[in-house]
């Protein structure tokens, strides 16, 4: 039987927050800008999942929270919790597997003529908000490795994140229905 986890441990009441791997650091270092952003990223997803799209998208949004919780474990893993959390890593074949869904989804979706607004049905203008804090994500990420090794792969996975947002939100909204609006300047 494994021990009992408690959800507060009182070692942050110092304004600090320990790593994987035992370095506790300020809560608003970049690093935690950077998993922080992914951990409401992946909650975002929960968000898409509850609302009415396909089980097929549904499962797809789990694999994608997985991986973003592995990309928050990495992201929390001092130099000595990289040994414990080095198993994973964003892979090439990851990236792909976006590139395959953006290119299956984009599929029969009116070509792209002027910018759009987000909105037009509630799944779709989540995925919009997703997207916007999936490049914010991104941007903490590519701040963070400016100071500390970040693997490649990881900050091409959450690019590739953020134009999958927006494929599913134009597909989900066709699926529906919902008129896109475009941008009127």
């Amino acid at each position: 039987m494994t021990k009992e986890f408690k959800i507060y441990t009182k070692t942050g009441d110092d304004g600090t927050t320990g790593l994987v791997g035992g370095t506790r650091v300020k809560k608003y270092a970049p690093r935690l800008e950077a998993y922080g952003t992914i951990d409401e990223l992946n909650s975002l997803l929960g968000v898409i999942r509850s609302l009415e799209v396909p089980a097929e998208i549904v499962d797809f949004l789990i694999q994608i929270q997985n991986k973003l919780f592995n990309i928050g474990s990495r992201l929390a893993s001092d130099e000595k919790g990289d040994e414990f959390t080095s198993k994973l890593a964003v892979r090439n074949e990851d990236i792909e597997v976006l590139e395959q869904a953006i290119d299956r989804y984009q599929e029969g979706l009116p070509e792209l003529r002027n910018f759009i607004l987000p909105g037009g049905e509630l799944s779709v203008a989540q995925c919009h908000v997703a997207r916007t804090v999936c490049r914010r994500a991104e941007r903490r990420i590519v701040e963070f490795s400016e100071q500390e090794k970040v693997q490649p792969e990881l900050i091409k996975y959450i690019n590739r994140l953020s134009d999958f947002l927006f494929v599913l939100a134009r597909y989900l909204g066709q699926q529906k229905g919902a008129k896109e609006t475009p941008w009127q300047y």
